[in-house]
């Protein structure tokens, strides 16, 4: 697949998962590597949870996503988990502009009729991202449009290496 396609596996979570779920603030005191960090994605919440995790899996979530506090370390151990999206009803503020800066792709969609498991294709090439169910007959999900420097910068890998490549914002 290319940086404009993703596809995976869905990974289902509910309402208001917080960046403590993601991971708890005590282990950012032990690393910041990615590695390290990776097999700790929702310990609190599902001990087993990380070692599920399939490199290209796609967190689906409903409302609220990534709310609590502001740490950056809730991005990083998503991407360490080998997951390079998140799509979800809606996402906290600081969530959805770190995971930006970070080179999540972070989507808005109506997640409620995606199950656990379901294979995913996630496609950039249009003005509005699309999601498509591949495992329910290529059913697809309309996501809510994103600026393209957004996607550029994601593609980029985040804002800092946008940067070194480009020297300024677009």
């Amino acid at each position: 697949m290319s940086a404009r396609t993703l596809g995976g596996r869905a990974r289902v979570l509910g309402d208001d998962i917080n960046t403590d779920y993601l991971i708890s603030s005590r282990r950012k005191k032990e690393s910041l590597d990615p590695r390290v960090l990776r097999r700790y994605l929702l310990e609190d919440v599902d001990p087993g949870f990380a070692q599920s995790v399939m490199d290209g899996d796609v967190l689906v979530a409903g409302k609220n996503f990534g709310c609590g506090s502001a740490m950056e370390v809730a991005v990083t151990v998503v991407l360490g988990a080998g997951i390079r999206a998140v799509v979800a009803r809606s996402y906290s503020r600081t969530y959805w502009r770190n995971a930006l800066n970070n080179g999540l792709l972070v989507l808005v969609a109506d997640t409620s009729s995606i199950a656990e498991g379901d294979a995913l294709q996630v496609c950039l090439d249009r003005p509005a991202p699309e999601l498509r169910v591949i495992s329910q007959l290529s059913r697809r999900i309309a996501c809510e449009a994103m600026p393209a420097f957004m996607l550029t910068m994601r593609e980029a890998g985040g804002l800092v290496p946008y940067l070194r490549q480009h020297g300024k914002l677009a």
